[in-house]
C-alpha cells in the first residue's frame, strides 16, 4: 500500500510539473507568423552516431550481424538504423524543450563540452574525417545536444520522490534445486535436515545435476520464488518452494550482494527518473516533431569504411560527464 501511494504522490507530482512547465494551451494570435522550422541533423552528425553504434555491435558479432533477421522480416541493420533515427530526433526534440523552458548551459559547461569535441575530433584519423564528412564543429553540436538533453531530465525531475530503498534494490545470490514432483522435493528437504548435509551434494543425490548458482533482485523471479529466498539468511535452506512448473528448494548464499545492490539501486533510480520524465515529455514531443527528411537517411549505412574505427561517442561522454544517458 505505501508503494503504491508514493507512486500516486510521483505521477501527481508530474502531472503538475507538466502544467507548471507548458503553462496550458496557446492560441495562436491573428497574424501571427509561424515559427521557422527547427534545424535538423546533417548526414556527417548522424554519421558520428551511426558508427559509434556500428563499431559497438561488429566487436561483439562480427560484420555478420547486417544480415541477421530479426522477427517480422527486418534486417538487424534497418532496425539499428531505426534506433539510430529515433535518437537523433528525441535530443533534437529535447534541446527545443530545454530552450522552451530557458534551460542553458553555463560558461563552464560549455568549455566542458567543447573541449570533449576537441577531444574526440583528435582521436580520428584522417581516413575517419573524410569517410564521416565531419568537423570539429559537427561534433561539438552533437555534444552540446547530448549533453542538454541529459541536462532537461535533471532539471525536469528535481523534487521528485525518486527514492530507491535498500530493501527494493537488494541482490542475493542464492543456489537453487529445481525438482519435477512433490516426493521428490520432500525427499530432498528430508536429507537437507540431516546434520552435515550439504545442497549441492543433496541436489546432485536427488536430481542428478548440480544446483544453479544466481544473483537475484526483487521482481526478477516468481512471487513465490522470491519470497521464500529474500525471507533467508546467509546458509540457511528454504521449505518447498511450489512453482507453475514444479518445486524447488533455496539455499541462500549471499543475503546482501553490497556491490551489486548498489549498481541496481541507480539502474531502478535512472528508470524511475526516465519514466518520471517521459510523463512531462511526451505531450510536449507530440506537438514538436523534428523529422530528419527522408533523403539524409537514405544516405546513412552501416556497410563500409572497413577501416573507420572512430572514437566512441558515449564512452568518452561517460568519461568525462560520468554515466549519464537520457
Amino acid at each position: 500500500m505505501k508503494r503504491k501511494n508514493r507512486w500516486r504522490k510521483l505521477l501527481a507530482a508530474v502531472t503538475g510539473a507538466f502544467l507548471m512547465f507548458t503553462g496550458g494551451c496557446s492560441q495562436e494570435l491573428p497574424g501571427e507568423e509561424e515559427p521557422p522550422a527547427p534545424q535538423t541533423y546533417t548526414w556527417s552528425q548522424i554519421m558520428v552516431i551511426a558508427v559509434t553504434e556500428r563499431n559497438r555491435y561488429e566487436q561483439v558479432y562480427t560484420d555478420r550481424i547486417w544480415d541477421a533477421v530479426m522477427e517480422g522480416g527486418e534486417t538487424f541493420e534497418e532496425y539499428l538504423l531505426d534506433q539510430v533515427r529515433i535518437f537523433m530526433e528525441n535530443m533534437k526534440t529535447m534541446t527545443l524543450l530545454a530552450e522552451d523552458q530557458g534551460i542553458v548551459l553555463s560558461t563552464g559547461e560549455q568549455d566542458r563540452v567543447r573541449r570533449l569535441a576537441r577531444n574526440y575530433y583528435s582521436e580520428l584519423s584522417r581516413t575517419e574525417i573524410e569517410y564521416m564528412g565531419i568537423s570539429e564543429e559537427d561534433v561539438a553540436v552533437l555534444y552540446q545536444d547530448y549533453y542538454t538533453a541529459n541536462k532537461v531530465v535533471e532539471k525536469l525531475t528535481e523534487g521528485l520522490d525518486l527514492e530507491v530503498s535498500d530493501s527494493e534494490a537488494k541482490v542475493i545470490t542464492i543456489r537453487e534445486m529445481r525438482l519435477k514432483d512433490r516426493a521428490s522435493a520432500d525427499l530432498a528437504y528430508g536429507k537437507l535436515q540431516e546434520e552435515g548435509s550439504d545442497f549441492s551434494a543433496v541436489a546432485r543425490e536427488v536430481t542428478g545435476a548440480s544446483p544453479q548458482e544466481r544473483r537475484i533482485g526483487r521482481g526478477e523471479v516468481p512471487e513465490a520464488l522470491e519470497e521464500a529466498a529474500f525471507g533467508l539468511a546467509s546458509g540457511q535452506v528454504s521449505q518447498v518452494v511450489e512453482l507453475e512448473d514444479g518445486f524447488c528448494l533455496i539455499q541462500c548464499v549471499n543475503d546482501y550482494e553490497m556491490d551489486a545492490t548498489r549498481e541496481r539501486k541507480a539502474q531502478i533510480y535512472k528508470e524511475r527518473k526516465n519514466w518520471a520524465f517521459q510523463q512531462i515529455y511526451s505531450q510536449f514531443q507530440s506537438e514538436h516533431k523534428v523529422p530528419i527528411p527522408e533523403e539524409i537517411w537514405a544516405e546513412v549505412t552501416f556497410q563500409g569504411g572497413e577501416d573507420v574505427e572512430t572514437a566512441d561517442f558515449f564512452s568518452l561522454y561517460e568519461k568525462e560527464f560520468g554515466t549519464q544517458g537520457y
